[in-house]
């Protein structure tokens, strides 16, 4: 059973790294290990309010952009996540066999060092497309397909997403953007999909858990959207691929 301070600390995680190139699977699997919890349909439905309150938390940072008068960049949206829909749904058992925290951390110290290469020869000045809005019909296509190995646990969907962008000329702040938008139809699919396969287990739930962890889940999202294109202004991707370094090593040394 999750209680309410496993709601509030899983809240927090899923809220700080959706958006964030880190893999909210990869941190929400080590949380509920180090607090004991089970990957039962119990933890599994919690995890699908937290992840629909990161949705609405893209929704309300861009509210202008879910309009009709923004439907060509929807387009876009919508192809770029038809690749990692059409996989994720063939291969669904797959997917799920190698959830493991082991597999985590070596994904992690990839993902890492993948980050650290793309940004040593990546640059800036060279960018194409400096607003989400130009995103062209081929790169977004590129997008999506480098959006499939976030089907690895611990790789990260916006890892792979952002530097599938910044690959295809993207600058890093419309990669990002874009990564954040894409997140609406890719989480609203495994939405969807967890409410059918887990509805019945809501009745197990601590109503009032679900609840706080869905508020805080929200909060820490919108806050992280905002202060990660602030952190762009200024900083590179370096960091998170040293971040993603050392937390794989740490948990490899752990578990």
């Amino acid at each position: 059973m999750i209680g309410i301070f496993d709601s509030i600390i899983l809240g927090i995680i899923e809220g700080l790294t959706e958006f964030l190139p880190i893999s909210s699977t990869g941190h929400l699997i080590v949380a509920s290990e180090l607090l004991g919890l089970k990957q039962d349909n119990v933890t599994k439905a919690f995890e699908v309010i937290i992840q629909f309150a990161a949705i609405l938390a893209v929704v309300l940072h861009y509210p202008s952009k879910f309009t009709l008068k923004h439907i060509e960049l929807w387009k876009k949206v919508v192809l770029a996540f038809l690749p990692i829909g059409i996989v994720g749904f063939l291969l669904a058992d797959i997917v799920k066999s190698l959830f493991s925290v082991q597999i985590v951390a070596i994904m992690f110290i990839i993902g890492g060092i993948v980050f650290i290469i793309v940004e040593k020869f990546y640059d800036e000045k060279k960018a194409l497309t400096k607003d989400v809005e130009d995103i062209s019909y081929k790169q977004s296509l590129y997008i999506g397909l480098a959006q499939i190995f976030a089907l690895i646990p611990g790789t990260s969907r916006a890892g792979s997403t952002i530097i599938g962008a910044m690959l295809v000329k993207l600058n890093r702040k419309a990669s990002a953007e874009f990564s954040f938008l894409l997140a609406v139809p890719v989480l609203c699919a495994t939405t969807a999909y967890d409410l059918l396969k887990h509805y019945k287990d809501f009745a197990d739930a601590n109503l009032l858990s679900l609840l706080i962890g869905f508020v805080v889940s929200f909060i820490v999202a919108y806050g992280a959207i905002t202060i990660f294109l602030k952190f762009l202004e200024k900083f590179t991707f370096v960091a998170f691929g040293i971040y993603r370094i050392l937390f794989g090593i740490i948990l490899l040394i752990l578990f």
